[in-house]
């Protein structure tokens, strides 16, 4: 059985890729580009230091920087109309995966018009919007090697998943510099957000030999290198790891899928904003636990490739211990649960089941190694709150 293996065009990996930024517009024909990013890179610099590599070829590009956390379709608007109204070739994505998938979506919506509702999964949107030169700045969402985007309708609180090579950027720039000044929180984040994509790539049941070696790939960089990087922000040797390890995961999740934790993450993200690696952070423990059992070797798999379990172990020790590193990790990384992070329980129980019915919709629980009923997504909402445990869940 064949695979489709979908990946940029062009890809430039290593310190200081970004002056490659003239060649690759150069290749691609692109003469016009806009700079879609958010204040944060404005004010750090970086959008300047774009701006200044163009400008020794000739080059002014247009600065869109409205782009929120979590991106809305009405935050995405103000940009979808620059674009039809202004005569573009080509958009750059500075950022971290909230401009990346802004870009992706006024690169579609900006070209053929209509509402990010009328692009949601299941259709497979491919066609060709503005080609987009994805420079990610944090080592988490693989955004700029995917074919995938997630922007929230705010009229039914939906975070709706959008897929098909028309959100696919043309080329990535990985530099991995960008990362030196991300703080110990969104490291810690972003860094589990890669760890969950290349576990539930591994683990998915639309796997495929490609991706398995992308994902394993991705967890031997990640594995050693999360914890040096949010203690110390300046190890450089961990963050080039981290985002190198960040791009390879997001390669294993757009070639294969992701699962259960992403399903139940966005609802969290959409009725509550809890920042999308934090939720799946929250969730990664429990539903590992509840997976384990669809396919026990594959996650002993995961255990061996971030170095938490020996190839000595049998498949049931190194699932334990992956289970405790998890565990550990979120303890480590300070990663709070839902009550810490402020969200009223009662709040949290009546939108239980909407949450499920989103979830369900979105595909990826289908995909999960152990598909879950309706009452253990149930319960395993449930679990999130500090009072519970996830042994209450079982794993059989």
């Amino acid at each position: 059985m064949s695979h489709s293996i979908l990946l940029p065009r062009i890809m430039e990996v290593g310190r200081d890729a970004c002056q490659k930024l003239p060649t690759i517009l150069d290749s691609l024909g692109i003469k016009n580009p806009l700079i879609i990013t958010d204040e944060m890179m404005v004010k750090l610099g970086y959008v300047d230091t774009l701006q200044t590599i163009l400008k020794e070829v000739q080059i002014t590009a247009d600065v869109f920087s409205d782009t929120m956390p979590e991106p809305t379709e009405s935050s995405i608007e103000s940009g979808v109309q620059q674009v039809r109204h202004q005569e573009y070739d080509g958009l750059i994505a500075l950022g971290g995966g909230s401009p990346i998938d802004s870009a992706k979506a006024i690169s579609i919506l900006g070209k053929f018009g209509g509402v990010i509702n009328d692009y949601k999964f299941p259709r497979q949107v491919n066609e060709a919007g503005l080609p987009i030169i994805a420079i990610p700045t944090t080592a988490g969402t693989g955004s700029e090697v995917t074919r995938f985007t997630i922007i929230t309708d705010e009229t039914n609180n939906e975070k709706l998943l959008c897929v098909g090579m028309g959100f696919m950027p043309v080329a990535a720039i990985i530099d991995y510099s960008l990362t030196m000044s991300v703080p110990p929180r969104t490291t810690a984040d972003t860094g589990i957000d890669a760890m969950t994509h290349a576990i539930e790539a591994y683990v998915s049941q639309k796997r495929n030999a490609y991706s398995d070696q992308q994902a394993l790939a991705a967890l031997r960089l990640i594995g050693p290198n999360l914890q040096k990087a949010y203690h110390n922000g300046e190890d450089e040797d961990a963050r080039e790891a981290m985002m190198l390890g960040s791009t390879l995961a997001g390669i294993a999740f757009c070639n294969s899928s992701v699962a259960l934790v992403h399903g139940m993450s966005r609802p969290i993200g959409a009725f509550f904003h809890v920042p999308h690696g934090l939720s799946n952070a929250m969730l990664l423990p429990t539903i590992t636990e509840f997976g384990i059992s669809g396919t026990p070797e594959r996650y002993a798999d995961c255990a061996r490739a971030l170095g938490v379990a020996s190839f000595n172990d049998n498949d049931d020790q190194a699932n334990i211990n992956l289970i405790t590193y998890l565990k550990n990790l979120n303890i480590e990384l300070k990663v709070p649960t839902l009550e810490q992070f402020g969200i009223q329980k009662t709040d949290f129980d009546a939108l239980i089941n909407t949450m499920c019915e989103q979830a369900f919709s979105s595909g990826s629980p289908n995909n999960n190694p152990r598909i879950p009923s309706l009452e253990e997504m149930v319960q395993l909402y449930t679990l999130l709150w500090a009072e519970s445990s996830p042994d209450d869940v079982s794993t059989s």
